[in-house]
């Protein structure tokens, strides 16, 4: 019953994400037979198929209806989550009520979780009831490759739309907060004499209080592969559900010394501790997961019903899904429930450890058959590897689960009696000290490694195997050992495939409504335009790199701040080998100017610029706009910037014709991309680099017909995300889009068309 269970679940997962034509009345099908068969115990996995296909069905339907978008929303909630940024208070807001302030639109009632951003905000509280005018969006994000999917984690945290608070009408506080348990203890701690680092680390792994953590202590967590140490899992609630167990039946023992295994109530003590300590740490996600596997594991060691571990595990994962669907698109899940299934697979059939050395060796064991598999399955989630993360897990397992942790709870207990609580969180701040020490230095001598993108999935693959040749019962060690050596010898052997000698690779990243283009070649990097830097401040190009990276140029079309935006950052956190703008720009840097008829050659590669001239007084800023040509072969790339009609024609005949590639101008606006310059070039692929559901209509009807009767291919970032282009031979023809779309699969003209009717 427990695979059929959670088969059952993940069944409703698959429908309910992705649901097929005729999915009501399969299900209605399903359950007139379950109903004829009489078998009470087909109901059971049919109502958890049918309840979670309904749940994911809801949180879809619930998203905000494009019809709101850019309407003013009177709405009402409980702030979930507050974040102070300077003058930006980011919030969470639980929706008890929305409607449109507008008559005539469509409603917003299913509206259950947002996220908003508050400009000069009045001060905010979690758990205060507000009433609000805002302005939302259904939830998106950037879709650019191997980075941060935003839109995604909006999905998984059941967050239905985003946007801002208006300041007319104000906002008006309905109900103060009333603070829990959890927030007099967050109280309580402040007001201890402990060190900031002691207070953050207590306040996260006995009240999960993760938010508490600093930048810099999640850099060094996950750098030394100790992350899930810091957060409320199932190690914490277990031990929390292990001291009660053993409390219970320690009492249980001497108030009835013949009876005393047999006695069920300290199995319950244990689970309400568990439930208790869960509930205090706030019951977010990760608590109620760990909570839920706690009580699962309670149930199958209490030996009532004789259960295997691998029917637990498929419970747990049932019960966990069924009560979180959403929790299935979070890595952590994951990570979590294969970290238990390796454990199971790992000691399955082997006797307990007896004695300090038979538990040293256990320890030692486990995480040395954990660290590769944990490691493969963190670096496809992640894209991250932590060197360090199997020597330092072997000292700070045990120092957290049997020192800090205990430490800390038994700080919370002794309360009442403050030079004992006192005491105990003396000693949890100067281990907690000494640990941070250990892994800073564990750090430094391994840092983090990010692999190349092209790097990730082989590397898992051969972490992976090698952990299974390890734990897998029945193997010869000889075969273990040998196949052990043959993959990390693949593992070192790997690299990634450069770009062959003259080939142009083209990425036009979506920035959202900016420009940002990376061009490279087998030695060369460069970038066009730094994209745009946001009114709340936040820098699209802060997410697409690691800092450190080598760009040889860097050349800024001209000073407008939706393509200039991320100069400062770029020559912050990067290596820049020189900026180019137009000659009379200010970006904030030291420049070279462009000017028309420079031109380099970077391994087969030509580049030249046709504008701006020498002299650009008498010029706009977007009419100064640095342009650039790329010729490899017989294929060209085009860059327009924002130049308007005007200068297109002063340049246009000595552009090459035809166009492989174009980035339409000024976004597709219908200030550029005039008649002459569409006629004349023909480009074969054009791309608008435009934000989505942008509010100036980018890229506009007329400049799409144009292209359309040009019959060039047209790709939108706004649409189909990042995009990369591949000029020289036959690899001009290969077109990659980050956000895949169904309607482009069909029609005629190889995929291109449809641009206006998604």
């Amino acid at each position: 019953m427990a695979i059929l269970l959670a088969l059952a679940v993940l069944a409703g997962l698959g429908l309910g994400s992705q649901p097929p034509p005729g999915l009501l009345e399969g299900l209605g099908l399903l359950a007139l037979g379950a109903l004829a068969r009489r078998r009470p115990a087909d109901w059971l996995p049919l109502a958890a198929l049918v309840g979670v296909t309904a749940a994911v069905l809801l949180a879809r339907g619930a998203v905000l209806p494009d019809g709101l978008l850019r309407e003013d929303l009177a709405i009402q909630g409980r702030l979930v989550e507050v974040t102070e940024e300077e003058r930006l208070t980011r919030l969470t807001l639980a929706v008890s009520d929305c409607r449109p302030l507008a008559a005539a639109r469509p409603a917003c009632e299913r509206l259950r979780r947002v996220r908003l951003s508050a400009f000069e905000a009045p001060p905010l509280q979690p758990g205060e009831h507000w009433a609000l005018t805002v302005r939302l969006r259904p939830p998106a994000g950037f879709a650019n490759p191997h980075t941060f999917d935003y839109e995604a984690w909006l999905w998984r945290e059941g967050i239905q739309a985003t946007g801002y608070v208006r300041h007319e009408p104000p906002p008006q506080r309905l109900a103060e907060s009333a603070p829990g348990l959890r927030e007099h203890a967050l109280t309580h701690l402040e007001g201890r004499a402990l060190p900031p680092r002691a207070e953050r680390w207590l306040a996260a792994l006995t009240l999960g209080a993760g938010d508490r953590l600093t930048a810099d202590d999640w850099a060094l967590l996950n750098a030394s592969g100790t992350t899930h140490l810091m957060v409320i899992s199932g190690l914490h609630v277990g031990l929390v559900a292990g001291f009660a167990l053993l409390l219970g039946r320690g009492a249980a023992r001497l108030a009835t010394p013949g009876g005393w295994r047999l006695a069920v109530w300290p199995w319950w003590m244990a689970g309400v501790a568990a439930a208790g300590y869960a509930t205090l740490a706030g019951l977010e996600p990760p608590a109620l997961r760990a909570l839920v596997m706690a009580l699962v594991g309670l149930w199958v060691a209490s030996g009532r019903h004789a259960p295997g571990p691998w029917q637990g595990w498929w419970l747990a994962l049932a019960v966990v899904l069924a009560i979180d669907p959403l929790s299935a698109w979070r890595p952590g899940l994951w990570l979590s429930f294969l970290a238990v299934a390796l454990l199971i697979l790992a000691w399955q059939g082997r006797p307990r450890p007896r004695g300090v050395r038979g538990w040293l060796w256990a320890l030692v064991r486990t995480q040395l058959l954990l660290a590769p598999l944990m490691a493969a399955a963190v670096l496809l989630a992640f894209a991250r590897l932590a060197p360090a993360a199997p020597l330092v897990n072997l000292v700070a397992v045990p120092v957290v689960s049997s020192l800090l942790v205990p430490l800390g709870l038994l700080g919370w207990l002794l309360a009442p009696l403050p030079p004992l609580s006192a005491l105990c969180w003396w000693l949890f701040a100067h281990l907690s000290e000494a640990l941070a020490r250990g892994l800073e230095a564990a750090v430094a001598w391994l840092p983090l490694w990010l692999p190349e993108p092209a790097l990730v999935t082989p590397l898992a693959l051969c972490l992976g195997l090698m952990a299974l040749l390890w734990v897998l019962p029945g193997l010869a060690a000889p075969l273990r050992a040998t196949g052990s050596l043959a993959l990390a010898a693949v593992a070192l052997s790997l690299a990634p495939a450069g770009i062959p000698p003259g080939q142009l690779e083209v990425r036009v990243l979506d920035v959202g409504q900016g420009q940002l283009v990376e061009l490279r070649t087998a030695g060369y990097r460069a970038l066009y335009d730094a994209g745009p830097r946001f009114a709340s401040g936040f820098v699209p190009v802060s997410v697409l790199w690691p800092p450190g990276q080598r760009f040889d140029e860097v050349i800024v079309s001209h000073d407008d701040i939706d393509h200039a935006g991320g100069v400062a950052l770029l020559a912050e956190r990067h290596r820049v080998g020189r900026f180019l703008a137009p000659p009379g720009e200010e970006i904030g840097v030291p420049f070279a100017a462009c000017r028309r008829g420079d031109s380099w050659e970077r391994d087969g590669v030509r580049f030249r610029f046709l504008w701006p001239p020498e002299e650009t007084a008498a010029l706009s800023s977007n009419d100064r706009s640095c342009v650039l040509e790329a010729s490899v072969g017989g294929q060209r790339l085009l860059i327009t910037g924002d130049v308007g009609r005007r200068v297109e024609r002063a340049f246009l005949l000595e552009a090459e014709a035809p166009v492989t590639l174009l980035v339409a101008g000024h976004h597709g606006s219908q200030t550029s991309s005039g008649p002459q310059l569409v006629q004349w070039l023909t480009p074969r692929q054009v791309v608008y680099s435009a934000g989505r559901r942008n509010a100036f209509g980018h890229p506009h009807d007329e400049v799409v017909r144009r292209f359309r009767g040009a019959g060039s291919c047209q790709w939108s970032t706004a649409l189909d995300g990042a995009l990369t282009f591949r000029l020289g031979g036959e690899a001009g023809r290969v077109v990659e889009s980050t956000r895949p779309l169904p309607w482009r699969r069909g029609g005629v003209g190889a995929d291109c068309l449809a641009l206006e009717s998604p």
